[in-house]
């Protein structure tokens, strides 16, 4: 469940039917409330300044000051602080807001009034997030979700529009993940997946176990052979009417439970894997959004789904697997099993969609998490272009990412004396580099089209709530692909 945000023109059309009405605050000023938000206060006998005083509070993003009213329809006002108003600062803001308004159904904001669209839809976007929540209880909580509306210009309309259906599909990535893998099996998410491509001009193509091993999908067979719920590989394509410039393809990891197979997690690292298709989840949500965001650009999505359990059929360390294509590669660690579903993604991609454009996201190493921490994205890419256009994508919906080297003398960690690769680098040869060498092993799959490769392993999950963000699975890498595909 989510906020329901929108967009209304003028303070007072709205005011009476909220019982909370939150203000904006900025540091620094005479006159502290600015905006909109002087006309609610003054016309409610608040004296801002001394409440500000009193609370010693000074406008930082994200403060917030509770005023109880208790008069013309009106229980409670919200100071919230706006800082410089940009739009990192209203994330903040609109943020903080949601949580604090506790058990209310209703909540009028005048905290993005006269702003730029950009910041106004940040506020809206992060409004939605905040207010994310997932639960499997037996009795669900029947409190209506939070009706958020933001008092701003008829001009941010549109943007606010986008922002929540950005935000909407994060939410979406989020339940994805965070719904139990006793549910979550790779056939779960194809009915899913087929019921999100129904509303949405998406076209849906599956390959079940034995057409993934009668089409040479190596990587894929072997890491779900060892569990009962056997792998699928999904195609969905998204082909507007017009669509301009060449295909993108998007190719997430869908491992949708990781014991390490035979090479098993210790169990404080496993409790989070039900997390680990986390890539597919954000690639699914970003296909839902194309459509209603308008894009014009041709998506296809490859989403490889498996469990890597551990069964009578499971793979070893020291088998050779056949992939996509006819490289082989020799697993010596069964728990480096993402990059063996992505490399067959990845392989099939370049053979047959003649891709202008491939990304892969995936929580593929905790290695990218040791130099990085869980704010930000491992980025890799053989294209500069492409890498800084991704940057500025995530930039600009509010997620960090970082770009990492593909240290060429690296790469021999992954020569095998069997086989045309192995899926772990040597530690004979003492690089460490654990992330830069998955995306080395990756990068063999893709040939010369423009590729890139997020590591999200430290992003997609958090230990608590900050700003937008909530505890669990974060939808990471959303809100960067649709502001880069639209």
């Amino acid at each position: 469940m989510h906020p329901n945000v929108s967009l209304v023109a003028g303070p007072l059309t709205a005011l009476a039917a909220a019982p909370v009405v939150a203000v904006p605050v900025r540091p620094g000023e005479t006159a502290p409330v600015v905006g909109a938000g002087a006309d609610v206060v003054a016309a409610l006998g608040i004296d801002a300044a001394a409440v500000l005083a009193v609370r010693k509070a000074k406008g930082e993003p994200g403060e917030v000051v509770d005023v109880p009213v208790g008069r013309d329809g009106v229980d409670t006002v919200l100071l919230v602080g706006v800082g410089d108003a940009g739009p990192a600062a209203m994330r903040k803001a609109a943020a903080a807001l949601v949580r604090r308004a506790g058990s209310a159904t209703a909540v009028v904001a005048t905290i993005a009034d006269g702003l730029p669209a950009e910041a106004v839809a940040a506020a809206a976007e992060a409004a939605t997030l905040a207010g994310f929540s997932f639960n499997r209880r037996s009795e669900p909580s029947d409190k209506p979700a939070l009706a958020v509306r933001l008092v701003g210009d008829s001009e941010a309309e549109a943007a606010v529009a986008d922002a929540v259906a950005i935000a909407e599909a994060t939410c979406l990535a989020r339940e994805l993940a965070a719904t139990p893998s006793l549910e979550k099996t790779p056939q779960w998410m194809v009915d899913r997946i087929r019921a999100i491509a129904a509303g949405n001009a998406l076209d849906v193509t599956v390959w079940d176990e034995k057409r993934l091993v009668a089409e040479g999908f190596g990587g894929i067979s072997a890491v779900g052979r060892g569990s009962a719920r056997p792998p699928r590989l999904v195609q969905v394509d998204y082909a507007p009417r017009g669509a301009t410039g060449g295909r993108v393809v998007l190719v997430g990891k869908g491992i949708t439970f990781d014991s390490g197979g035979l090479s098993l997690k210790p169990l404080d690292n496993m409790r989070l894997m039900k997390t680990d298709m986390s890539g597919a989840a954000a690639v699914v949500a970003t296909m839902s959004a194309l459509q209603r965001l308008g894009v014009r650009r041709r998506v296809t999505a490859l989403l490889p789904l498996a469990e890597n359990l551990i069964g009578g059929d499971a793979m070893r360390p020291g088998d050779v697997l056949r992939h996509y294509g006819g490289r082989y590669v020799e697993v010596l660690n069964t728990d480096a099993e993402g990059r063996l579903v992505l490399a067959d993604a990845l392989a099939y991609a370049v053979a047959r969609l003649d891709p202008s454009v491939v990304i892969d996201i995936a929580t593929l190493t905790g290695a990218a998490t040791l130099g990085l921490g869980k704010r930000h994205a491992a980025l890799y890419a053989t294209s500069p272009s492409l890498r800084d256009d991704l940057v500025d994508a995530g930039r600009r919906g509010g997620e960090r990412l970082w770009p990492m080297p593909l240290v060429e003398s690296y790469r021999d960690s992954l020569d095998s004396p069997v086989a045309d690769l192995r899926n772990v680098g040597d530690p004979d040869l003492g690089y460490s580099g654990g992330s830069i060498v998955a995306a080395l092993f990756l990068r063999e799959f893709v040939g010369d089209v423009p590729w890139a490769h997020l590591d999200i392993a430290g992003p997609a999950r958090a230990d608590a709530d900050e700003d937008e963000i909530t505890k669990g699975p974060s939808g990471f890498g959303v809100r960067t692909l649709l502001r880069y595909l639209g």
